[in-house]
C-alpha cells in the first residue's frame, strides 16, 4: 500500500504560479463573508440525539494558515477558507442566514408573528441547531412557513428540525416549493439512486481525511452533514413568474427557474427588504452543468436567461443579493455587475461550445480550446470550484449532441478491461509500459500517465506497482485541481487504489420521507429498474394493486422480461389482486416492514395466486453503492 506523497516539483511550481495569475490582493469576499456576524456554536460541532457528531468545523483548522501548501491550488485554498465562516449572520435587519452549519445556507426572514425558514439544510440536526442559534440572538418565535427554493436534498432534508408534520398538516405552517418539486426529487435521485450515491462519494470526497493532502472543501461549502434526512411535502406550489405570496406579513415575489441548477427551482424578491434571493443559480463559483454524481444535463442557455430576468426586473431595486450557498453581495451597482457577469459566463461557455461543435470539434477538443475572456476569468465569483469550463463544455456538447462525437471508432469500442490488455500489449508489454509511464511521471506529465496507468490497472488490477503509480498520479492531479469536485474525485480514486472499496451498507441514497412522497408511478418504475431481466426470462404475472385510501388502482404486468404498469381499472384476468393502503406501501418503502410481514399482519389482502407476488419479489436486484470505478 503506497503512502501519501508530497507535491511533485512540477505541481508545486504550477500551484505557485497561480498566485501571480489571479487577484489575490482583492479581499472583499472575506469582508463580506464576515459582515453581520452575530455568533456561532464553538467549532460548529453538532451532534445527533445519540451523541454522534454529524457536523463539525474542527477538522478544518488547518485552513487557518494564510498560505496554501504546495498540495492545494491557492485559488481553491482561498475558497476553502471563505467557506469556513460559520454561525448566524444578519444580512440586514429582518433577514438572517445560518452559514457553515452544512454545505448550504438556511435563510430566516422575520414576519409579523414568526419567522419564515428558507431551505432547512441537509439534515435535521444542523437545521435544529441553526434555528436554536437564531432564537438565542433574536428571541424565540414560531416558524410561520417553510420555503424550499429547489429540489436538491441540501435544501429540504432538515425540514423536521424546524417544523413538524402535524403543524404542516393542520395548515399552521405552509410549505412552499416550485412546481414539479416532488417529481424532480424522483427524477434526479431515485431511479439511478445507487449509482448516484456511489459517484457522489467521488464528488464530495467522503471517507477522505480532512487536510492539506485530503479533502479541503466541496466548492459550494465544506461537505454534507451526516444527520437525519427528512422531507415534508409542499402544501403550496409556485408555478409562474411574478406569482406573489404574503406570508406572515412579508410579501414575496417569485421567479421560476426550471431546468437550471435543478429541474424545479425558483428565485425570490422581498420588496420590503429590497433583497433578491437567487437560490443556487448565482453563487460564488461557476456551477456544474453535469454533476459528477450524475443527473440530466442542465440548460446553460436557460440558466443565463433566468439570471437576466432577475437582473432586468430587480437589478435596480435590490440592495442586497443572497444565495442559498456562500455569502451575500451588497450595494446595487455591485449586484448588477455580479449578475451580469454570472449571466454572461453561462452564455459564453454555451455559445462557444456550440460554435466549436459546429466547426467540427469533439468534446475533448472543445474542452482544450475554450478559454474565458479576461473580464470573466479574473472574477473570483466565476472560478470553477464546483463546475469547470472544461467539464461544463462537455456537458453542453452532451445536451445537444449526445455521448457520440461522430467518429465511428467510438461507436462500439472494446470494454475497458479487454481494451486495456490490448493497449498494454501494443505498448510492448506490461513492464515496458510501466517503465515508460514512470519516466513520464518524473517529467510531470500526469494527465498522460493517468491514461497509461489506468490501462495497466485495468489489464492487471492486482499489480501493486501499477496501482501505486496510478494512485500517485491521481494524487498529483488532485493537488493541481482548482475545482473541489475534481480534487475530491482524484483523491478519492487515490484512496480506493490504496485502501480498496469503501465498506458501506446497501443504502438507496434517498431519504425515507422522500421515498414515501414518490408518486405511485415512480415507485413501480423503481421496481422495474430493479428487475433482473435474465432471471425474469419466460415468467409472466399480472397483479392488481388496489389502494383503498387514495382510491387508485395500478395493474403491474410482467411479460417479455419487462415490468410495465397501467393505472385505471383492475385487470379482469389478473393472477392476483393486492388490496392495501399507500401508508402500508410507504412503510415497505421505508423498510419499516416487508411485503411478507405486511401480508402476515393483515395490512395487505391478497386474492388469487399469492405465489405470483412472492415469485416476483425474488426477481429484484438490490443495489449497493460500492461498485468498482477505478478498477475492473
Amino acid at each position: 500500500m503506497s503512502q501519501q506523497q508530497d507535491a511533485a516539483p512540477t505541481v508545486a511550481a504550477a500551484n505557485a504560479a497561480v498566485l501571480g495569475e489571479l487577484p489575490f490582493a482583492n479581499r472583499q469576499d472575506f469582508t463580506d463573508a464576515e459582515r453581520g456576524f452575530l455568533g456561532t456554536v464553538p467549532e460548529a460541532v453538532i451532534q445527533n440525539d445519540g451523541g454522534r457528531v454529524v457536523w463539525t468545523m474542527a477538522a478544518y483548522d488547518f485552513l487557518k494558515a494564510d498560505t496554501a501548501p504546495p498540495t492545494v491550488n491557492p485559488s481553491l485554498w482561498r475558497q476553502s477558507q471563505l467557506n469556513c465562516r460559520h454561525g448566524l449572520f444578519e444580512v440586514l435587519p429582518g433577514i438572517y442566514q445560518i452559514r457553515g452549519f452544512d454545505i448550504s445556507n438556511m435563510t430566516l426572514i422575520e414576519g409579523k408573528t414568526g419567522v419564515i425558514v428558507i431551505d432547512p439544510l441537509v439534515s435535521v440536526e444542523p437545521a435544529r441547531a441553526g434555528l436554536e442559534l437564531y432564537f438565542k440572538h433574536r428571541g424565540r418565535k414560531p416558524v410561520a412557513a417553510v420555503i424550499y427554493t429547489h429540489s436538491h436534498t441540501d435544501h429540504w432534508g432538515g425540514v423536521k428540525g424546524v417544523t413538524t408534520v402535524e403543524d404542516v398538516a393542520s395548515g399552521k405552517v405552509p410549505v412552499i416549493a416550485p412546481e414539479g418539486f416532488v417529481e424532480a426529487i424522483a427524477q434526479e435521485n431515485v431511479l439511478a439512486g445507487a449509482a448516484m450515491v456511489r459517484r457522489a462519494q467521488y464528488q464530495f470526497g467522503v471517507l477522505l481525511p480532512k487536510g492539506e493532502r485530503g479533502q479541503v472543501d466541496a466548492g459550494l461549502g465544506k461537505t454534507l452533514s451526516g444527520g437525519n434526512v427528512t422531507l415534508i411535502a409542499p402544501t403550496d406550489l409556485i408555478s409562474r413568474d411574478f406569482e406573489t405570496r404574503t406570508i406572515d406579513g412579508v410579501e414575496i415575489v417569485f421567479l421560476m427557474a426550471p431546468d437550471s441548477e435543478a429541474p424545479a427551482e425558483m428565485h425570490m424578491f422581498y420588496p420590503a427588504f429590497n433583497c433578491l434571493n437567487m437560490a443556487e443559480n448565482s453563487v460564488h463559483n461557476f456551477h456544474n452543468l453535469l454533476p459528477f454524481r450524475g443527473a440530466e444535463v442542465r440548460d446553460s442557455r436557460a440558466w443565463s436567461r433566468y439570471i437576466d430576468v432577475a437582473l432586468a426586473n430587480f437589478g435596480d431595486k435590490a440592495d442586497v443579493l443572497i444565495g442559498q450557498h456562500h455569502w451575500p453581495v451588497w450595494e446595487r451597482d455591485n449586484i448588477k455587475t455580479y449578475l451580469a457577469k454570472q449571466r454572461d459566463l453561462y452564455k459564453y461557455v454555451h455559445d462557444q461550445t456550440l460554435r466549436l461543435a459546429n466547426l467540427g470539434h469533439t468534446p475533448n477538443e472543445i474542452a482544450e480550446l475554450i478559454e474565458l475572456p479576461e473580464s470573466l476569468a479574473q472574477e473570483w465569483a466565476l472560478r470553477g470550484y464546483y463546475g469547470t469550463v472544461r467539464h461544463n463544455a462537455k456537458a453542453i456538447y452532451q445536451k445537444y449532441l449526445g455521448w457520440y462525437d461522430g467518429n465511428p471508432v467510438h461507436l462500439d469500442p472494446l470494454p475497458p478491461s479487454a481494451a486495456a490488455k490490448k493497449y498494454v500489449d501494443y505498448m510492448g508489454g506490461f513492464d515496458a509500459a510501466l517503465a515508460k509511464a514512470k519516466a513520464d511521471y518524473a517529467k510531470g506529465e500526469f494527465r498522460w500517465v493517468a491514461e497509461v496507468a489506468n490501462h495497466l490497472v485495468f489489464a492487471d488490477p492486482k499489480n501493486e506497482e501499477a496501482r501505486k503509480l496510478l494512485a500517485d498520479t491521481y494524487e498529483q492531479l488532485g493537488y493541481l485541481a482548482e475545482a473541489a469536485t475534481w480534487r475530491n474525485s482524484y483523491l478519492f480514486a487515490t484512496h480506493e487504489l490504496r485502501h480498496g472499496l469503501p465498506k458501506l451498507g446497501g443504502r438507496s441514497g434517498v431519504a425515507p420521507d422522500a421515498l414515501a412522497a414518490l408518486p405511485l408511478e415512480t415507485f413501480f418504475d423503481l421496481l422495474a429498474v430493479r428487475l433482473n431481466g435474465p432471471k425474469a426470462n419466460g415468467k409472466r404475472a399480472v397483479l392488481n394493486w388496489v389502494f383503498t385510501d387514495i382510491e387508485r388502482t395500478v395493474v403491474l404486468n410482467l411479460e417479455n422480461s419487462a415490468l410495465t404498469q397501467r393505472s385505471g381499472a383492475p385487470a379482469e384476468h389478473a393472477d392476483a389482486t393486492l388490496t392495501l393502503t399507500r401508508k402500508t406501501l410507504n412503510e415497505i418503502m421505508m423498510q419499516q416492514t416487508t411485503f411478507p410481514e405486511a401480508v402476515g399482519a393483515g395490512k395487505i389482502r391478497i386474492e388469487g395466486n399469492g405465489a405470483k407476488l412472492l415469485e416476483l419479489l425474488t426477481l429484484f436486484d438490490t443495489f449497493v453503492p460500492s461498485f468498482a470505478i477505478v478498477e475492473p
